[in-house]
């Protein structure tokens, strides 16, 4: 049932209409996915601060530690073309229940997302667990925890 007023019920900040179109999108990514060896097919969505979407999806290769991961895939989209904050990440797989990102990318997405991210997970019924990234990745190593040199030369 459609929620009758999508501006007041929030989920993790979102709308009702925006994690539906999260959702949409993500299983939209999934139908992109070129996944020939493993035949898993994996789609993620990214709501931008901007209120853009950016899909990805995963991309295997012969090569098995060359393949990239959908979100892996949406983030470096995103940040070539100039989106630095997003406010959700949607994944969407085809098996139940959902599938949370591996561990390289949840390390991935903590470069480019603030730790209440909500990670949105689809499985192939359209049912849905949500965490945020500090659940998905706790006592996470961060860009803030690296010294950054002191332009003048002393530290």
């Amino acid at each position: 049932m459609p929620d009758p007023d999508p501006t007041t019920t929030r989920t993790h900040g979102l709308t009702s209409t925006e994690v539906s179109t999260l959702a949409s999108k993500a299983v939209a990514a999934k139908e992109l996915a070129y996944c020939p060896y493993s035949n898993f097919r994996v789609g993620c969505a990214l709501l931008c601060e901007d209120g853009e979407y950016v899909l990805g999806a995963n991309i295997e290769n012969a090569s098995y530690p060359v393949t990239i991961c959908a979100e892996r895939t949406a983030f470096s989209k995103a940040i070539v073309e100039g989106r630095k904050k997003f406010r959700a990440v949607g994944v969407s797989t085809d098996i139940s229940p959902p599938a949370s990102p591996c561990g390289m990318c949840r390390q991935f997405i903590r470069e480019f997302c603030d730790l209440n991210t909500p990670i949105f997970m689809w499985d192939k019924d359209g049912q849905y667990l949500v965490m945020t990234l500090e659940q998905l990745l706790p006592m996470s190593f961060g860009p803030e925890q690296l010294h950054k040199p002191d332009p003048k030369g002393s530290n």
